[in-house]
């Protein structure tokens, strides 16, 4: 086998002129983005916050009986919230985003949603 590699000596007697940091390694555009589709992808966590979720069930649970005094059980908005990941809006969320990366855009715009329909 090879013999490991020496480390350079450094020469004494130079002092070292403005030396500066290493910048963070930059990624190409939409790498970053890509990866966390992926992890997302391949995750089966829930997407959507509990409490923020729970707030619009809530909501929604007033506007409809007229009293904002009800209860829910956890396993029940636990259910909902499942049963709203896995609905058709989300799907055609995806699917605008697809378009909009098709069109090399980030943004996702009306025209996305239009084809996707």
């Amino acid at each position: 086998g090879k013999a490991p590699r020496k480390a350079p000596v450094k020469k004494p007697g130079k002092a070292s002129k403005g030396t500066r940091e290493k910048r963070p390694y930059r990624f190409k555009a939409g790498t970053v983005a890509l990866r966390e589709i992926r992890r997302y992808q391949k995750s089966t966590d829930l997407l959507l916050l509990k409490l923020p979720f729970s707030r619009v069930v809530r909501e929604i649970m007033a506007d409809i009986t007229g009293h904002g005094d009800m209860r829910i059980q956890p396993s029940a908005l636990e259910a909902l919230q499942e049963a709203f990941l896995y609905n058709s809006y989300i799907l055609t969320l995806i699917d605008c985003n697809i378009n909009a990366i098709h069109a090399k855009r980030v943004t996702i715009q009306v025209k996305d949603s239009q084809l996707a329909k």
